[in-house]
Protein backbone atom coordinates (compact mmCIF):
# COMPACT_ATOMS: atom_id res chain seq x y z
CA UNK A 1 0.00 0.00 0.00
CA UNK A 2 2.56 2.49 0.93
CA UNK A 3 4.37 1.88 -2.24
CA UNK A 4 0.97 2.90 -4.20
CA UNK A 5 0.75 5.64 -2.47
CA UNK A 6 4.21 7.29 -3.13
CA UNK A 7 3.46 6.12 -7.06
CA UNK A 8 0.38 8.38 -6.97
CA UNK A 9 2.13 11.16 -5.22
CA UNK A 10 4.90 11.28 -7.70
CA UNK A 11 2.51 11.56 -10.86
CA UNK A 12 1.11 14.29 -8.56
CA UNK A 13 4.16 16.05 -7.80
CA UNK A 14 5.18 15.93 -11.04
CA UNK A 15 1.92 17.67 -12.26
CA UNK A 16 2.22 20.14 -9.68
CA UNK A 17 4.77 22.26 -11.19
CA UNK A 18 2.07 25.01 -13.39
CA UNK A 19 -0.65 24.82 -11.06
CA UNK A 20 -2.11 27.19 -8.70
CA UNK A 21 -4.71 25.26 -6.66
CA UNK A 22 -4.10 24.89 -2.82
CA UNK A 23 -2.45 21.64 -2.59
CA UNK A 24 -0.38 22.28 -5.76
CA UNK A 25 0.72 25.33 -4.57
CA UNK A 26 1.64 23.42 -1.03
CA UNK A 27 2.84 20.41 -3.33
CA UNK A 28 5.31 23.16 -4.82
CA UNK A 29 6.18 25.02 -1.26
CA UNK A 30 7.16 21.81 0.08
CA UNK A 31 9.60 20.95 -3.21
CA UNK A 32 11.19 23.73 -2.88
CA UNK A 33 11.87 23.51 0.49
CA UNK A 34 13.13 19.99 1.30
CA UNK A 35 13.36 18.70 -2.51
CA UNK A 36 11.23 16.28 -4.61
CA UNK A 37 11.76 13.25 -2.97
CA UNK A 38 10.48 14.32 0.43
CA UNK A 39 7.67 16.23 -1.35
CA UNK A 40 6.62 13.13 -2.64
CA UNK A 41 6.62 11.09 0.64
CA UNK A 42 4.92 14.04 2.23
CA UNK A 43 2.40 14.29 -0.24
CA UNK A 44 1.60 10.31 0.48
CA UNK A 45 1.50 10.59 3.78
CA UNK A 46 -1.15 13.05 3.56
CA UNK A 47 -3.10 11.19 1.22
CA UNK A 48 -2.90 8.53 3.37
CA UNK A 49 -4.09 10.23 6.26
CA UNK A 50 -7.00 11.63 4.51
CA UNK A 51 -7.86 8.26 3.41
CA UNK A 52 -7.84 6.95 7.30
CA UNK A 53 -9.83 10.45 8.47
CA UNK A 54 -12.46 9.40 5.60
CA UNK A 55 -12.57 5.58 6.54
CA UNK A 56 -12.84 5.89 10.29
CA UNK A 57 -15.47 8.75 10.42
CA UNK A 58 -17.34 7.05 7.56
CA UNK A 59 -17.53 10.51 6.01
CA UNK A 60 -17.14 11.48 2.02
CA UNK A 61 -14.09 13.12 1.35
CA UNK A 62 -14.93 16.96 0.74
CA UNK A 63 -11.38 19.03 -0.13
CA UNK A 64 -11.16 22.02 1.58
Amino acid sequence: LRSLLVHGARAVVIRAVNKEDRLSRWINKVRAQRGYNKATVALANKMARIGWAVLAHNSVYRPA
